[in-house]
């Protein structure tokens, strides 16, 4: 084999590598805070590029530091309290405002700016012009074509309203506007053919799929739970025999195992909801456990650690050893020393929420708070 052929073989390192080491855990304090640090030194609010809502780019670790200021009220980096993080990063998304599309029935989950920038500001101002105005976004969502999935579609802005939501409990008129506009999301979303279709495929997973529609319109309204039940059972037969879920149907390669296609997703999904469903809650039960066991076996990921394609997420869908054992592989130190052996895929976007240093700041923060397992910006709320 020639040098290049050899460059060219190791270029591509496996999808995961074995859990054979004893479980070990870090002290999640001293990791948030160097997450944190990191964070705010290697990409600063200028630095990052404006687009990707609650998923990636400056509102996503906006949103980070957001919800941490709740858990953490008296930290600061680099001298500044953690608020002052988060309206500096929102001040560089609102910076590029008038670039924004805005929401079309292809684009109005939690990917879209101008709706992620409207709930920020209608939650942290307790600003009620701006939550009718986030309502009103409706209007885009009932276009018959509208896609119904968490990142592009209707079930994200479910998780925007349910944000807004728990900001005004104390006001009546925007509550109910905020439970009519969910109520007619819910209905289009009901109505949609079956199955659920993104880019013309039936998606299984959190991110474009079933698991993540069925699971955004249940803890925005639980009420809805009875109806889904029988599409939730279909769901949970698609399991493979090793506990992973199909990316799409018809199902194809048992292959991925990470949030946003395969068993990760599902079971972090699944725990979520498992209590609006109780005629069928021991089966959940046992599709979990059986998931689980997928991820301690396959779920140690090359792709570099993040919430939706990482290990961050897969160690989120675990239980607390299991959790703790898969994020010591998300330190700082242990990144350096997969990348020096070829064995760390790199991030399109290293400081996002969903694919970077942020999501790995809020597991952090989860395993430090022992608060449940959630992932913010979808079934956090």
């Amino acid at each position: 084999m020639g040098q290049h052929d050899e460059a060219s073989a190791q270029a591509t390192p496996p999808r995961y590598f074995r859990n054979d080491a004893e479980p070990t855990r870090r002290d999640p304090h001293k990791q948030l805070l160097a997450s944190l640090q990191r964070l705010v030194n290697d990409y600063p609010p200028h630095r990052i590029s404006p687009g990707g809502g609650l998923y990636y780019g400056p509102i996503s670790v906006a949103y980070l530091f957001y919800a941490l200021h709740k858990l953490y009220p008296d930290l600061t980096v680099d001298e500044y309290p953690l608020n002052t993080w988060s309206a500096a990063y929102i001040e560089q998304a609102q910076k590029h405002f008038k670039d924004y599309p805005g929401p079309s029935a292809s684009k109005c989950g939690v990917s879209d700016d101008v709706m992620c920038l409207l709930a920020l500001y209608a939650v942290t101002a307790k600003d009620t012009d701006t939550a009718k105005e986030l309502c009103d976004f409706a209007a885009v969502t009932i276009e018959q074509d509208a896609s119904n999935e968490w990142l592009y579609g209707r079930s994200g802005y479910l998780y925007l309203l349910r944000l807004v939501r728990g900001a005004f409990r104390d006001n009546r008129e925007i509550q109910e506007l905020i439970e009519d506009t969910a109520d007619e999301v819910i209905e289009n979303i009901m109505d949609s053919p079956r199955p659920w279709k993104w880019h013309g495929k039936a998606y299984v997973g959190a991110v474009h799929g079933a698991i993540g529609i069925i699971t955004q319109i249940v803890l925005t309204d639980p009420s809805w739970a009875p109806k889904l039940e029988a599409e939730l059972g279909a769901l949970l037969s698609y399991q493979y025999e090793s506990g992973n879920f199909p990316s799409s149907l018809p199902p194809g390669r048992d292959r991925l195992v990470q949030f946003c296609h395969g068993a990760p997703g599902v079971v972090a999904s699944l725990i979520s909801i498992q209590k609006y469903f109780p005629e069928i809650q021991d089966r959940i039960s046992r599709v979990v456990e059986k998931g689980r066991e997928c991820i301690r076996e396959r779920g140690l990921l090359t792709k570099e650690p993040c919430l939706c394609h990482g290990i961050t997420g897969n160690a989120l869908a675990l239980e607390d050893r299991d959790f703790e054992h898969f994020l010591t592989y998300t330190t700082g130190h242990e990144m350096r020393s997969m990348a020096k052996d070829g064995m760390l895929v790199k991030s399109d976007d290293p400081s996002a929420l969903w694919c970077g240093e942020a999501g790995r700041a809020w597991a952090w923060a989860v395993a430090d708070k022992k608060l449940e397992k959630r992932f913010l910006g979808y079934n956090d709320i």
